[in-house]
C-alpha cells in the first residue's frame, strides 16, 4: 500500500511538473508586454512560469536582500519564503555578481522560464527596476496563481539623470500627494526628483533658524484669478502651505526606498521676494515687501553687495543639506533682474571691489561664492542657464531651460547638463492644438508625441562632448494648476513617453509602438494606480504607414 501511494505522488509531481513546462506562452510579441519603459533588449522563449504562494525566494552573491527590496516584495507581490536549495522548483532568484561593462550599475538582466525567474544585478538599484519590469508582466491585482511569460530580458538605462520636478511653491502640495508622486516616478524607472521648494509666491520649507521664512514668507494673502494680470484681480482667499523639518525627512526617506534623489532647489539670487519679505534687510533696498500674489518676476532680488545675505543663504544650506543627502543642490539662477543692483550703492561698491565688468558678472560672481560654500561641504550646485551669464562657476552643472544652447554651450565647457528645454519637456504646456476643451495652462504646446520624440543629446554637439550630457527632465510648473489631481493630468501619460526618452534612448521602438502599448496595457495601469491622467485624443494617435 505504501509503496502504490509513493509511486501516486511521484506520478501526480511528474504530471504537475509536465502540465507547469508545458503551458504555452501566453505573449505571441514583445509589445504585447506593454512594458513602460520599454527594456533595451526582450526576447520571447517557450512557456511560462507560475507565480504563486509557494514560491520562494533564492539570493545568490548575497547573504540577505536589501531592506528596501524585501519591502517591496513584500507590498506589491508575497511575502516569500527562502529556499533551502538551489535546485528547488518555482524559486524567484536574486543573482548578485560584480558590476562590469555588460551589467554596470542600475542594469539587470531577467530569464523567465517554467521553472524559475531570475534577476542578476551588480547593485540593489538594478534588482529594484528589473522588480518594476516583473511586477508590470503581471496582472495589478494577484490571484495567487499568475502566469507569467518566458523571456530573456536585457536592460539599462540610456541617462543616469531620470527626473522630473515639481513646482510646489505657487500651488502647495501636501506630503502625501509628494510621495505618490515620487512613487510613479519609480514605477517608471525614473531617479531623479527636482523639489523646487523656494519662489517668489511662497517658502515651503522650515529653516529652523530663521522661523520667519515660513510664519511670513509661506503665507500669502491672495491669488491672482487666472490671467487677470491688467486690471489685476486676486481671489481674496489667504493661502499658504510649507514642510516641517520631519515633513523633508520622511518624504526623503520614501523616495530613498525607491531608488530616488531628491534635488532640492533653493532660489538664489532671485525668486526671493517670500524671503524678503520675512527678512527685507536682504534685499538692496530694505523693503517693505509682501509675498507675491501674482505670477512673473520681481525686480527686488537679493543684495548681492551685503555680506549678510551670504551668511543667511550658507545657514539656510546648512539645514537643506542636513535635510538632503544629494549630490546637487539646485540654487536656481534664473530670471534674476538686475535694476536694483544696478542702483544700489553696496551692489556698485562690490563691481569695484571685485573688478567686474557689470552686473552680469556681480551675479556670475554670487553664485561661485555659493558653489564655493556648498564645494567645502562635499556638495555640488546645479542651476538654471542662467547661471552661465557673466561666467559659469568652475564646478555647476547647468539644466538647459531656455531651449537647448545654454546646455551645449555648458557641455562645451566640460560641465554636466540636464536637458530640459521649455519644448517639449516643460509639462505645465498644453497638451493639445484644442486649447478650448483643455485646463487653463501658461501656454506652448508640448504633446504627447513631441515628448516621446525628443532626444537629450543634441546633434550639434560634438561627439566626445555627449558624455557631459547626464539626461533629460520634465518640468511642473504650477501657476495655473492648483490642485494634485490637475498635476496629474498635465504630468501623465507625458512622463510615460519621457521615461521612455531617458531610459531606453536611442533604442526605443518608435511613437507607434509606444501608443500601442500605452493604450492596450499601461493606461489600464495608470488607472489602478488612481493617476487622474489626460486621455490621449485623436490628435495624439499615431500616423497610419
Amino acid at each position: 500500500m505504501k509503496k502504490k501511494l509513493l509511486f501516486l505522488l511521484i506520478l501526480l509531481n511528474f504530471m504537475a511538473c509536465s502540465t507547469k513546462k508545458n503551458i504555452e506562452n501566453p505573449v505571441k510579441e514583445v509589445s504585447e508586454l506593454g512594458l513602460v519603459p520599454q527594456p533595451q533588449k526582450v526576447q520571447l522563449q517557450q512557456g511560462a512560469f507560475v507565480l504563486n504562494e509557494h514560491t520562494k525566494l533564492l539570493t545568490k552573491g548575497q547573504k540577505n536582500l536589501d531592506e528596501r527590496i524585501q519591502k517591496f516584495l513584500h507590498k506589491d507581490f508575497y511575502n516569500f519564503d527562502k529556499a533551502a536549495s538551489k535546485d528547488a522548483e518555482n524559486l524567484i532568484v536574486f543573482n548578485k555578481i560584480e558590476e562590469s561593462d555588460s551589467l554596470p550599475a542600475e542594469a539587470y538582466s531577467m530569464e523567465i522560464t517554467p521553472d524559475k525567474i531570475e534577476i542578476k544585478a551588480s547593485s540593489d538599484a538594478g534588482f529594484f527596476y528589473g522588480l518594476q519590469t516583473l511586477r508590470q508582466l503581471l496582472p495589478e491585482k494577484l490571484s495567487g496563481q499568475d502566469t507569467l511569460p518566458a523571456l530573456k530580458i536585457e536592460d539599462y538605462p540610456q541617462f543616469k539623470w531620470r527626473g522630473a520636478h515639481l513646482d510646489v511653491c505657487r500651488h502647495f502640495f501636501d506630503k502625501d500627494f509628494v510621495k505618490k508622486y515620487i512613487d510613479l516616478l519609480a514605477k517608471h524607472k525614473m531617479n531623479t526628483f527636482h523639489w523646487h521648494l523656494t519662489e517668489d509666491q511662497g517658502w515651503r520649507i522650515e529653516i529652523k533658524k530663521y522661523p520667519k521664512l515660513t510664519e511670513i514668507g509661506s503665507k500669502r494673502k491672495e491669488t491672482i484669478v487666472g490671467k487677470n494680470f491688467k486690471p489685476y484681480k486676486g481671489d481674496g482667499k489667504p493661502y499658504g502651505g510649507y514642510y516641517t523639518q520631519d515633513d523633508i525627512r520622511e518624504v526623503v526617506a520614501y523616495a530613498n526606498d525607491r531608488f530616488i534623489n531628491i534635488v532640492p532647489e533653493i532660489e538664489m539670487p532671485g525668486h526671493s521676494r517670500a524671503a524678503l519679505a520675512a527678512y527685507p534687510e536682504l534685499s538692496c533696498t530694505g523693503g517693505p515687501f509682501e509675498v507675491m500674489t501674482k505670477w512673473g518676476v520681481s525686480y527686488d532680488i537679493y543684495c548681492a553687495g551685503k555680506d549678510s545675505v551670504f551668511v543667511f543663504l550658507q545657514n539656510v544650506l546648512d539645514e537643506v543639506m542636513d535635510l538632503f543627502p544629494s549630490k546637487y543642490i539646485h540654487i536656481g539662477g534664473d530670471e534674476a533682474p538686475k535694476e536694483r543692483w544696478k542702483k544700489c550703492p553696496k551692489c556698485q561698491a562690490r563691481i569695484k571691489a571685485e573688478g567686474l565688468k557689470d552686473e552680469h558678472e556681480l551675479q556670475s560672481y554670487f553664485i561661485t561664492r555659493m558653489e564655493k560654500y556648498l564645494n567645502s561641504k562635499g556638495r555640488q550646485i546645479i542651476g538654471w542657464d542662467e547661471i552661465l551669464e557673466g561666467g559659469l562657476a568652475p564646478n555647476a552643472a547647468v539644466m538647459s531651460w531656455r531651449g537647448e544652447k545654454g546646455g551645449i554651450e555648458a557641455a562645451n565647457q566640460h560641465h554636466n547638463v540636464v536637458m530640459s528645454p521649455g519644448k517639449p519637456c516643460y509639462f505645465d504646456h498644453y497638451q493639445s492644438k484644442d486649447k478650448d476643451h483643455e485646463p487653463l495652462a501658461i501656454g506652448g504646446y508640448n504633446p504627447l508625441r513631441a515628448v516621446y520624440n525628443y532626444h537629450p543629446e543634441p546633434a550639434e554637439l560634438p561627439a566626445e562632448k555627449q558624455k557631459y550630457i547626464m539626461g533629460a527632465q520634465a518640468n511642473v510648473w504650477t501657476e495655473y494648476i492648483p490642485t494634485s489631481e490637475h498635476v496629474e493630468y498635465m504630468a501623465y501619460p507625458r512622463l510615460c513617453a519621457l521615461s521612455e526618452v531617458v531610459w531606453t534612448g536611442k533604442h526605443k521602438p518608435g511613437y507607434k509602438d509606444f501608443y500601442s502599448r500605452l493604450q492596450n496595457k499601461h493606461l489600464k495601469r495608470l488607472d489602478n494606480w488612481e493617476v487622474h491622467y489626460r486621455k490621449p485624443t485623436a490628435e495624439d494617435v499615431p500616423e497610419t504607414e
